[in-house]
């Protein structure tokens, strides 16, 4: 369909407006039907029992989450702090200290009494609310406990996955596949099986990322139904023009305000979400850029800024503002929490214009800043970004070595290990992935690989900016969907279009299949170092492919 902006290069036949533009391709340009073919191409339709397949693979990735979940019986890791945290919460809505030798009291399924003083912590409390959900769902007797919300919300994620690849894509294979290779990936299953914060991370930007996804496709409808002209309906030309000047404005977005709830509750678990949340509305704003600007708004830019952008900057910076401080209830409503009563302790100082309660929790958070800021003790599962993409050093949370005749050994010396790292084909793989999305963004301004290629920047590379800090490879989990989604659409280019020969598409189909086999029998090899399965020792060497992963 003719645009606006061609149209005023060709020959005008009939009446001319003032810019030059031919009335008949104004109308045109403007008519319902025109604007949805640019701006909301259609998807090929899907058979009903094709959605088994995306539905199935959350089942498989719930049931990987979900299988011997109690098993280590032992806090592992960083679950040291969120178990009792956790549960601190739950009993008495703030964090509390906790007597020596807690840990094995929690793993006898005999919690003790939290002492009573209030105990400093440098993670906000969504995380540790959802941990103490299922600690009240299921119970604190038993690791489950602990790990249940994990396990829940990672198997939730691997439908976010879907959900994602198929609005970007309108493809079920490429949003199975993604699915599919975040459910059997050993970063994402190793979190979703322990009490720590990751998962709830990396599940919440995910939504924010989905809602927003049902945003832009929202309002490109609304674009339609408010700037569409019917070619037979009577309309003066000078409406039309301004029409066409600055667009309308598009009403309240309903999507993008529940992704500024999303984004909240992911600062809400780790401060780190503030990169994505940014990168989330960079994104946001240039998807309705480019909207008003395929729709021939002639001053598309400072419309979509003004229409868009600050409604947009309201809607998701305000909302989760509002919903982040909403997370502290339980710190505010308390009077024993940490620094509960600073501003009451330090009159005249500290952000004075905020309400004592609120001083007192800003003077929590610039505290926190500044711990996180100078954390660089050295430990020895330390991994900078440059090695997460690699797997150059993957973080060992736990090890035991049975004798013969305990815990399933039946030879001379076993192993028991919970590995964290991902899957070698896929996240190698991955970066070819990365490199495809770069060029097609690039050289073909495709929105879909601009969108993934964004997020995955935005939640990987503000980390070369802290090189003295100390990071692990699970700081990576946030950004494995959206690269699990790059891998995905890379092979749905390898699988090749409806157009091609039947020879070009079987070969695709071979290939992709083969992958995907290859990447299943990987995960199967590699299941026993995030199951902590009793193993021989000579079983647990040779998964050891490099000293580093040791």
């Amino acid at each position: 369909m003719t645009s606006v902006s061609s149209s005023v290069r060709a020959p005008a036949r009939g009446p001319v407006t003032r810019a030059g533009e031919p009335v008949t391709t104004r109308r045109r340009s403007l008519a319902p039907d025109a604007l949805r073919a640019r701006l909301l191409p259609p998807a090929a339709a899907v058979p009903r029992l094709a959605w088994l397949a995306p539905l199935l693979v959350v089942v498989l990735g719930g049931v990987l989450r979900f299988h011997g979940l109690s098993h280590p019986d032992a806090i592992v890791f960083d679950e040291t702090y969120y178990v009792k945290d956790s549960y601190s919460l739950l009993r008495y809505g703030y964090e509390r200290q906790w007597p020596e030798g807690a840990d094995e009291l929690f793993v006898a399924g005999t919690p003790p009494e939290a002492l009573s003083g209030p105990s400093y912590v440098v993670h906000p409390p969504v995380g540790k609310w959802l941990i103490a959900g299922g600690m009240w769902l299921v119970g604190v007797e038993d690791p489950v406990g602990w790990r249940f919300s994990s396990a829940l919300f990672g198997t939730l994620s691997i439908a976010l996955v879907c959900a994602a690849g198929w609005l970007l894509f309108r493809s079920l294979t490429v949003a199975t596949l993604a699915g599919l290779f975040t459910a059997v990936d050993g970063l994402h299953l190793v979190q979703s099986r322990l009490a720590m914060l990751d998962v709830f991370l990396m599940f919440f930007v995910l939504l924010a990322f989905v809602l927003l996804l049902l945003d832009r496709r929202d309002g490109r409808r609304r674009l339609v139904a408010r700037l569409g002209v019917p070619p037979d309906r009577q309309v003066p030309e000078a409406q039309l023009a301004r029409r066409l000047a600055w667009g309308p404005w598009l009403g309240v977005r309903w999507w993008r305000i529940a992704a500024g709830a999303a984004c909240g509750l992911a600062v809400g678990v780790k401060w780190s979400a503030l990169f994505l949340v940014a990168g989330l509305g960079v994104l946001t704003v240039l998807w309705d850029l480019n909207a008003r600007r395929t729709a021939g708004i002639r001053h598309w830019f400072p419309a979509a800024v003004l229409k868009d952008g600050v409604p947009a900057f309201l809607a998701v910076v305000g909302t989760g503002a509002v919903v982040y401080v909403l997370t502290w209830t339980g710190w505010l409503a308390s009077t024993g929490a940490y620094d509960r009563r600073w501003a009451q302790e330090h009159p005249g100082e500290g952000v004075l214009w905020l309400p004592a309660p609120l001083r007192s929790l800003w003077a929590y958070h610039s505290s926190a800043y500044g711990f996180h800021s100078g954390l660089g003790t050295e430990h020895s599962y330390e991994a900078l970004p440059w090695l997460w993409l690699t797997l150059g050093r993957p973080t060992s949370y736990f090890y035991e070595a049975p004798e013969q005749g305990a815990a399933g050994c039946a030879v001379e010396n076993c192993s028991q290990a919970i590995l964290n790292i991902g899957n070698p084909l896929l996240w190698w793989t991955g970066i070819a992935a990365v490199l495809v999305a770069a060029w097609l963004w690039a050289v073909r301004r495709d929105w879909r690989w601009g969108a993934l290629l964004g997020v995955f920047a935005a939640g990987y590379l503000p980390w070369y900016l802290y090189p003295e800090r100390t990071m692990y490879y699970f700081y990576a989990l946030p950004v494995q969907p959206f690269l699990m989604l790059m891998l995905a659409g890379m092979l749905g280019l390898v699988l090749g279009r409806p157009e091609d020969s039947v020879r070009r598409r079987r070969a695709g189909l071979l290939v992709v299949g083969v992958f995907t086999a290859a990447a299943l029998l990987l995960s199967a090899h590699f299941a026993p170092v995030w199951y902590a399965e009793t193993v021989p020792y000579g079983q647990w060497r040779e998964r050891m492919w490099f000293a580093a992963w040791i």
